[in-house]
């Protein structure tokens, strides 16, 4: 339990500097008092499951994030909801990954799942992105069809 309320209170504390917060307007969204929130930061004592919630709500984060991210083990801050960092790969000879796992089992990738790679070469923006094959296959079809009756009710 020690280890636990040492890592809520050190992503409580990053979260609130973070986002340029006082404890007091941390207090006042969350619905406590700002010794609370001193209290929280210090791990003198840890949130219940219903102001985590609230905690993790305000700060766009999941509460699993809030109560068991390690920001030393993974030498990151705790991601917004809905964003991961599953880690680092090499690339092989000839080009090829492995894609972590808990990133295939997140989005359910399969051997033999068609991924369309896409990339953007911009200063600032520059990385790779792959997305599901059958998701880009599904918005063309889509995109076809919106198309197709464009061109036959001209208006």
């Amino acid at each position: 339990m020690k280890k636990q309320s040492n890592l809520i209170s050190q992503n409580l504390t990053t979260l609130r500097q973070y986002h340029k917060y006082s404890q007091e307007e941390v207090a006042e969204k969350v619905g406590v008092t700002r010794q609370a929130v001193a209290k929280w930061e210090s791990g003198e004592t840890v949130p219940d499951i219903l102001n985590c919630d609230a905690l993790a709500e305000f700060y766009d984060v999941s509460v699993d994030a809030l109560i068991h991210h390690d920001q030393e083990t993974s030498h990151m801050p705790i991601p917004p909801k809905g964003k991961y960092l599953f880690g680092t790969v090499k690339v092989g000879d000839r080009g090829q990954i492995v894609l972590p796992k808990k990133a295939r089992d997140l989005f359910h990738i399969k051997s033999g799942d068609l991924l369309v790679v896409l990339g953007d070469e911009h200063p600032g923006s520059a990385g790779i992105a792959l997305i599901p094959g059958d998701t880009v296959l599904h918005n063309i079809a889509f995109l076809r069809e919106l198309l197709g009756n464009e061109k036959e009710d001209p208006q």
